[in-house]
């Protein structure tokens, strides 16, 4: 076997293993957002509020790669729930915000520490230093990858 073949092995397995690490995490945190009634797309959304404020339609709807069309849908979802409230945006009168009702911030205030707790428990078969050292190399892949 040369070199060749044998980084490819390598690098196969690399992809097998960090490919079947994050489906078995994703599984889990997909899994613990069903439990709360909400769906990944949904979820995704709402974090982003709740971390990050409101947003434009159109700067959520480029940031997960969601349709126009179905960001609509989604909102006008979460709006019918009493989730989330559009408001104008400041900056541009011709566009909307997507806001966190008092409702919407009550769901995540009760929600979001437990989905922590569920996001350390799929982390903590690590040290803090080896989670150092992944976010490292994570990164430097990701980096990399993008300059390809």
């Amino acid at each position: 076997m040369n070199f060749n073949e044998e980084q490819h092995k390598l690098d196969l397995r690399l992809l097998r293993i960090f490919g079947n690490a994050f489906q078995a995490l994703h599984n889990n945190l997909e899994k613990d957002v069903a439990k709360h009634n909400l769906n990944p797309e949904t979820f995704r959304i709402l974090e982003l509020l709740y971390n990050k404020g409101p947003h434009p339609l159109q700067k959520i709807s480029e940031k997960f790669s969601i349709p126009s069309g179905s960001i609509t849908f989604v909102v006008n979802k979460l709006v019918k729930q009493g989730l989330v409230e559009r408001q104008p945006n400041p900056q541009d009168g011709r566009a909307n915000d997507a806001v966190l009702t008092a409702q919407g911030k009550a769901l995540f205030n009760e929600f979001f520490p437990k989905h922590m707790d569920t996001i350390s428990q799929n982390f903590s078969h690590l040290s803090n230093e080896e989670k150092e050292q992944l976010i490292d190399l994570l990164k430097k892949m990701g980096m990399g990858s993008q300059k390809l």
